[in-house]
This record gives C-alpha cells, structure tokens and sequence, in this order.
C-alpha cells in the first residue's frame, strides 16, 4: 500500500500541474469561444451579412473553435499528437463510415448556402414538410409550421427532395375552383365570381383574373379563377375570395350542387 500511495502522489505531483492547467485552458476557453461568438455575431461585417449565410459560418466557427480548444488541452495533458494522430488514422474507416450521415449532412449544409434554394423567414415546402425557415445549421434545418409546430430536418434530406418556394417571387397566382349547378346561368356566374374579385383590393388587376369553366363533373361545373396577389397576401386573397364568392353565389340564386344521381327506370 505504501509502494501504491507513493506511485499516486509521484504522479499527482508530476501529471498534477499539467490536469491544472489543462482545466484551466478548458474553463477560459469556453467562456472565450462564447465572447467570440457573440463578437462576431454583433459586429458590423455581420450586420451586412444574408442572415442565413451569417448563422451558418457562426455555427461553423464555434465548432471550429472547439475542436482547437480540445487539441490545445490535448498537448498541455503531454499526449504526443503523433500518437493521437495515428489512433484517428487506423480508425478513420470506423469513424468514417459511422459519421457518414454526419458528414453528408454538413454537405447539405453548405450546399444550402452556396446555392440558396431558401433563406431563413422564406416559406417552404421541403423533404415533406411545409413551414417557415427558422435557421440552416451545419447538420439541421430548423422549419417552424403555421401551427407553431418546430420541425428539425437533416440537410441531406433537404438537399437530396424537392423544394418548393413560396417566398422567393413578390406575386403568387391564387387558384380557386368553384362549382355550380347543371343549368346556371354561366355567364352570371362568372359575373358575379369577377365582381367579388375586383372588390377585394389585395388581388392585382394586372394580370388580369382569369375565370373560366375547366371541368364538366358527376353533379356540377367546375369554374376555375387565378388571381394574381402579393405573395405575403396570398391566404388572405385566397379565403377572402372563397367566402366573398359563397355569400355572392347565395345572394344571386347561384346553386351550389350536393353529389347527385339520375336512375332512368326502364319499363
């Protein structure tokens, strides 16, 4: 027991400074990386910055900042880096094919940046999943839903689907189709459909609306109008012209079809 307890306080006066300083390194180090950050984050070049590039190269950097912190806490400890260097190599199959997804997803990220299909605050519809950008990380994109749901996907599902983006254009086309009984006045019909666009004042008048019959169903026409809008006014538009058009229809003896059948009876 002797022999043990002078090994143990041989080593903690040897190895005792180094762990010391190396905590200390550790300690001021995060709380460095944290003020950088935050530096950065407020200065005047990020000011000028596109919001979605200025969040991605702060996550970049924090990561960066980390992994120097780590190895400079690894060389005070006296570890040889050769060493260190030779363990990640033999096993840089392993970690290679366990952060694959890792990986690719930091390939999506910054293909999201380079390419920009979708800046933070645009609405989108990608990998399956509608809402607004929140944030591009460097493995995630965070996407907040009209019922302030949080949804965090993986870049490389995202860059790997379709995306569509319903904010990149200042005007979006509002398609409504509406139908109406076998034997309606068509012609009053569409009358009547145009006098409740042109009351609406978020609708454009150029282009002009279009209204015209697109379908002969079972039970009903179809009548089909597109009304160009600003885009940030387009759910506006769409229900105000949905319900305008229901309480007009009523107003003008305009019948709106259940489901129906006709059984001839032959004799």
């Amino acid at each position: 027991m002797e022999a043990l307890i002078d090994k143990i306080t041989s080593f903690l006066v040897t190895a005792g400074g180094k762990i010391i300083a190396a905590l200390l390194l550790l300690i001021v180090g995060h709380l460095l990386i944290k003020w950088v950050t935050k530096l950065i984050s407020k200065s005047k070049i990020g000011k000028h910055t596109d919001i979605t590039v200025k969040k991605f190269m702060d996550n970049f950097v924090k990561v960066a900042l980390y992994v120097v912190l780590i190895i400079s806490v690894i060389a005070i400890l006296g570890i040889p880096m050769a060493s260190i260097v030779a363990v990640l190599g033999s096993a840089g199959l392993a970690i290679g094919l366990a952060l694959q997804g890792a990986l690719s997803n930091i390939a999506g990220g910054i293909m999201l940046i380079l390419f920009k299909p979708f800046t933070i605050g645009d609405y989108v519809d990608a990998a399956g999943c509608s809402g607004t950008v929140d944030n591009i990380g460097l493995f995630y994109t965070v996407i907040k839903t009209v019922d302030n749901k949080r949804i965090t996907i993986p870049n490389s599902n995202i860059t790997g689907a379709n995306i569509t983006n319903y904010s990149c254009e200042d005007q979006r086309r509002v398609d409504i189709a509406f139908t109406v009984a076998y034997g309606t006045d068509i012609s009053k019909a569409k009358s009547v459909i145009l006098d409740v666009i042109n009351a609406n004042e978020l609708a454009l008048k150029d282009p002009e609306p279009f209204i015209r019959i697109s379908n002969h169903l079972d039970s009903s026409i179809e009548i089909t109008t597109r009304t160009w809008c600003n885009s940030a006014d387009y759910w506006t538009v769409f229900f105000d012209i949905t319900e305008g058009v229901n309480k007009a229809f009523a107003e003008n003896d305009i019948v709106i079809p259940f489901p129906q059948m006709d059984v001839h009876v032959k004799q």
